[in-house]
């Protein structure tokens, strides 16, 4: 059977990944711990110190329902003794319940130093099968403000769909999908406000992807901008990529960005990217032992070599 395609924003995603993931320059210094209690419940902190000065940073609690634990919950629930009604009603809610554990409910809550609370409900393969449904809240206390987003993820065999709810602002609607067959992609995004009654925004995009190689051409902001993107595994150690843009609205200019990365050995990786205005990228990533990976990387004015217009950053990250 056909596996599903990837998501619209994911058409191109081998290439974005090898060209923005993995450059340590764009913050000062970054760090993340990742750690999972023996109840399941898993932990990501994580700080940044930016160039400028300020800092930022997020604690993450995510819990994946246990299977085990559902079911104990609900041999006690069913042999307390109830009323007649009671025992229908709960009768009800064991069957619910059972169909969400062979489904899997995620719980996800974080807590930004912005004071933002964000809390995120996941019901996966729960209503249907291949549909994914999040409920996610964000609330600010020092200003009382509110939101409420509604996602849904739909995959089956050669197709791919997303919609994308605001509740609170519009409300709107983002919605697209995406057809996949042998390896050839092509979808649409558009965007609809429903207080306004129009269409906000519309994308589109085609590509072929297989294991060793992908490309992809996307035209996004009402298709005014134009992208050509292309991943290629060249073997087990070397991966090279490009991406070139173009805005029909702005400049005659077409931005290219072109990227690598060698693996050196099992525990180590280097990247290096460099674009049209001669900015220069390098990276180099290290796992200095079981749970402990370091990371590095440097931007080169190319132009400006003597000026301090450079950025260095690092990367540390625990887990266990």
């Amino acid at each position: 059977m056909s596996s599903p395609p990837p998501a619209f924003s994911d058409i191109a995603k081998a290439s974005n990944d090898l060209i923005n993931r993995d450059f340590y320059h764009t913050a000062a210094s970054n760090l993340e711990v990742k750690s999972k209690a023996p109840n399941g419940v898993s932990f990501n902190v994580k700080g940044k110190s930016s160039h400028e000065g300020s800092t930022s940073g997020s604690i993450e609690g995510k819990y994946v329902d246990a299977p085990s634990g559902m079911r104990n919950f609900l041999c006690r629930m069913t042999t307390t003794p109830f009323s007649r009604t009671k025992v229908v009603f709960a009768a009800r809610w064991t069957h619910m319940l059972t169909a969400s554990h062979d489904a899997g409910i995620t719980l996800t809550q974080s807590w930004t130093t912005s004071n933002v609370l964000n809390t995120k409900f996941e019901l996966d393969n729960q209503i249907a099968k291949g549909l994914k449904a999040e409920l996610a809240t964000d609330f600010i206390p020092s200003t009382k403000d509110f939101g409420a987003k509604l996602n849904l993820h739909f995959k089956q065999p050669n197709f791919h769909a997303r919609a994308f709810f605001d509740m609170m602002k519009g409300p709107t609607a983002n919605v697209d999908a995406v057809l996949g067959r042998e390896g050839f992609l092509v979808g649409a995004e558009a965007g609809y406000d429903v207080q306004k009654a129009a269409i906000t925004r519309y994308s589109a995009a085609v590509g072929y992807a297989v294991p060793q190689y992908s490309a992809a051409i996307t035209a996004t902001s009402n298709l005014s901008v134009f992208s050509a993107a292309y991943y290629h595994k060249v073997n087990s150690e070397v991966e090279a990529g490009a991406k070139a843009t173009w805005d029909s609205k702005g400049s005659n200019n077409v931005g290219l960005e072109v990227a690598s990365k060698y693996r050196l050995d099992p525990t180590s990786f280097a990247k290096a990217k460099v674009n049209d205005r001669g900015i220069a990228s390098l990276a180099y990533n290290v796992l200095l032992r079981s749970g402990v990976t370091f990371g590095v990387g440097v931007s080169l004015d190319t132009q400006k070599l003597s000026e301090s217009a450079h950025k260095v950053g690092t990367h540390f990250e625990f887990s266990g």
